[in-house]
């Protein structure tokens, strides 16, 4: 049943909108900085719903759920670390429980976020441990009714690898999308070009490949321009934040308009992304921009 919502969702000719940020719109709601987001998933699961919400209403076919630091690594910074199950299976559950009440025929998308910490032998966790706590939260998602897993914001391709072999170890056939950042000088923070991303992500058999967060439209282009050169057969997924961050008042500003978005948008699609959504700093009204740009060639 997942595998052929996934199946017909691509099928269809034109862009997949995926939804924008969910942390920027969970601090709007009064989400307190440094508080772990995943508990709101079931302490106040209609803020939750909210934010689903907007972003289906804005167009959003392709929606991700708020889990992206739910494994347990992250989730013992704050003494969470056994309620790993707990909380991405509330995740999945309130997606879900969006997308069917508005029947939007969107699907949804179990986000899975890095560890936090250091594969070896840079650090000490282990690729079985990593993979391991990935894997236990892939199989709360799945079991919770995602219908894809999303794996973003991936710096180390290790780690990445790790991810994958997580949720392959839960379902093998599962579709898996994966986007990594690139914020350094065109690579990720470890020294990951794209054209190194795409080439080991196809070989891993992901079924979408992508750049996501990062410093701004501009940059994700420039990432997709590079993929699509390298593996033109790909998937390609655009997930762009909402500009680069200033800081005003001790909070995260992000500069770019819907309209500047919505130009992403059309130039990202351009460039041949099947997939294209916001990141950090895009709201509803972002997303909405991104739509109407894109008016004729959505899927």
């Amino acid at each position: 049943m997942t595998h052929d919502r996934w199946t017909a969702l691509l099928a269809r000719p034109g862009v997949i909108l995926a939804d924008g940020a969910m942390g920027t719109m969970l601090f709007e709601a009064g989400l307190q900085f440094g508080d772990p987001p995943e508990r709101w998933n079931l302490e106040v699961p209609e803020r939750v719903r909210a934010v689903h919400r907007g972003y289906l209403e804005a167009g959003a076919r392709l929606i991700l759920t708020n889990t992206f630091g739910s494994n347990r690594f992250r989730l013992g910074l704050h003494g969470l670390e056994n309620r790993v199950a707990e909380l991405n299976l509330a995740g999945a559950l309130v997606a879900r429980a969006e997308v069917d009440a508005v029947a939007s025929g969107a699907l949804v998308a179990g986000d899975i976020g890095p560890s936090g910490t250091i594969l070896a032998p840079l650090g000490e966790t282990t690729f079985d441990e990593a993979a391991a706590g990935f894997a236990e939260q892939a199989r709360a998602l799945i079991k919770g009714g995602v219908d894809v897993v999303w794996i973003e914001t991936m710096s180390d391709l290790e780690e990445m690898r790790a991810a994958v072999e997580g949720v392959r170890q839960v379902s093998p056939g599962f579709p898996i999308l994966t986007t990594m950042t690139f914020d350094t000088r065109g690579h990720t923070m470890m020294g990951v070009s794209p054209e190194q991303a795409v080439t080991s992500l196809r070989s891993w058999g992901a079924d979408a490949i992508g750049g996501n967060c990062g410093n701004g439209p501009e940059e994700i282009l420039g990432v997709l321009q590079k993929m699509h050169a390298a593996a033109p057969e790909v998937v390609l997924v655009a997930k762009a934040n909402a500009g680069v961050p200033t800081l005003v008042q001790g909070r995260a500003v992000y500069g770019a308009t819907p309209e500047m978005m919505g130009d992403y948008a059309r130039a990202a699609a351009g460039l041949g992304a099947r997939i294209i959504g916001g990141c950090c700093g895009s709201t509803p009204a972002h997303l909405r921009a991104m739509a109407e740009a894109l008016d004729g060639k959505l899927a």
